[in-house]
Formats: C-alpha cells, sequence, structure tokens
C-alpha cells in the first residue's frame, strides 16, 4: 500500500487508525522508521500491534499535512535520541563512568558502562548507550569542539 491510499486518523482512546484505500481499517498501527538515523523522513512502515505491515510511506513530504502531522507526533512520542553538542566533563576515563553532556535537549548527566556502548554507525556518526539503554546521537565527532572530541578519543 503506497502513501496515497489510506488515511489516518486518532481514535477516542488516542490510538492510531489507518483505513486502506479498499476500506479495510487497521486498529492501534504505528509508525516505524526503517533508517532512523540516516534517512528519518524516508522509509516509514506502518505496522499493527503484532508488527504486520499495513502501509509503507516512502517520504513523510509525500503525505497531505494531517496525515503527516499525526506521524510526527506519533514518531516523538516514541523515539527519543538527543543529540550531543558537548562533552562537558567525565568523571574518570575508566568504565564505568559519568558523562557530563549538552544536547539538543539540554544538559545531561548519563553512565556509560563501557567502551563498547559506544558504537560507530558511519564514519563520522556514533551511537552512545547509558546504563537506562537511552541512546544519545553524536551527528558529526569531527565538528565537536575540541574539548569534546580530547574526551571522546579517551574512549574510542
Amino acid at each position: 500500500m503506497t502513501t496515497s491510499s489510506f488515511d489516518l486518523i486518532r481514535n477516542p482512546f488516542g490510538r492510531l487508525t489507518l483505513t486502506s484505500a479498499d476500506g479495510q481499517v487497521f486498529e492501534n498501527v504505528s509508525p516505524v522508521r526503517a533508517f532512523p538515523i540516516q534517512a528519518p523522513d524516508h522509509g516509514i512502515a506502518m505496522v499493527c500491534a503484532d508488527g504486520q505491515e499495513v502501509a509503507w510511506i516512502d517520504g513523510l513530504q509525500d503525505l497531505p499535512a494531517t496525515v503527516r502531522a499525526l506521524v510526527e507526533e506519533e514518531l516523538g512520542g516514541r523515539e527519543f535520541m538527543p543529540e550531543i553538542a558537548r562533552i562537558v566533563d567525565v568523571t574518570s576515563y575508566a568504565t564505568p563512568c559519568t558523562w557530563s553532556v549538552i544536547t539538543d535537549r539540554g544538559e545531561t548527566h548519563f553512565v556509560l558502562r563501557g567502551e563498547e556502548d559506544i558504537r560507530r554507525i558511519g564514519p563520522d556518526t556514533l551511537l552512545v548507550s547509558d546504563t537506562h539503554g537511552i541512546h544519545f546521537l553524536i551527528r558529526n565527532m569531527f565538528e565537536l569542539d575540541k574539548h569534546s572530541k580530547k574526551i571522546l578519543d579517551r574512549f574510542l
């Protein structure tokens, strides 16, 4: 099913309901990004609670404004991946240690269990996981300030 062949509404319980072009109704659907970091606005599957894909969205820009707003709102509520803009300090260069960082969502502190919790997901992109399973994104490690790069180099 393509992007133009369905309608999407939020039911009285706050869940998304998708109606296909042929009239099939799918309750409690959720958007799932195929490539959340490299192409967040392209390749989004609409899936039922059992994981069955019922619609595919090539690009968010292709959706009508009301449907796009619902999809973006749902994704925003489900996904939480702050981007690290600056590493302020670390308590130790041995793990576990506490990192103090500034993200696109404000200043925070988290515990890094080990160096294996810093993963490369591209030539310049890193994903840092804390002890609670929250993922922090460093979109381009080469664009960090000198102090942040120096700290990061100790862990890579």
